[in-house]
């Protein structure tokens, strides 16, 4: 109860604050609103479409299928295929969170999770391409044989670690308020 009450006064604050910032010309308060609405704006684009994604990738692609190349019975190469999965992923993290979440309902074995979701985070084609302008190639590359296989070992090990000690995923039940 005192979190929901602390949520709706937090509101009417940075209302305050948002009026105080621009009456006063306060610059780190403008910049803090306008970073507000501009990420508001693009998650507003963003995430419908990345829901109605992953509606279609629970609909259209099979447990068979996913068990087939991430499952439990798989080698390295279901390692490698969560790299590229993750490499061609759009959205960042607000795709790879959920997605990973199917996969895993699918059958796929934690430690190939584990690398999807770390790799979605440092090596999607856009993101390499921009890095890759700026940066350089020869960065870029020295990332990669560094970062890749640091995240599969890293995944391996846990999601081994993890599936010895019959980890299951919680689901948390939700309380109804009196």
């Amino acid at each position: 109860m005192k979190k929901k009450i602390l949520f709706f006064l937090s509101l009417p604050v940075y209302l305050l604050f948002a009026v105080y910032s621009y009456q006063t010309d306060y610059k780190a308060g403008i910049k803090a609103v306008e970073n507000l609405l501009s990420f508001s704006g693009h998650m507003l684009l963003f995430l419908p479409f990345a829901f109605i994604l992953i509606g279609l990738f629970e609909v259209w692609i099979k447990r068979q299928t996913v068990e087939q190349y991430l499952g439990r019975s798989t080698g390295f190469s279901a390692y490698l295929l969560a790299v590229a999965l993750a490499g061609t992923t759009v959205g960042g993290l607000y795709m790879a969170f959920p997605l990973s979440y199917s996969l895993f309902k699918k059958g796929a074995k934690l430690g190939v999770i584990f690398t999807y979701l770390s790799a979605a985070c440092i090596c999607r084609i856009p993101m390499t391409v921009f890095e890759a302008s700026f940066i350089g190639i020869k960065f870029t590359i020295v990332r990669f044989i560094i970062s890749l296989p640091l995240v599969i070992v890293s995944s391996a090990l846990l999601g081994n670690y993890l599936e010895k000690k019959n980890y299951r995923l919680q689901h948390p039940e939700i309380k109804k308020e009196k």
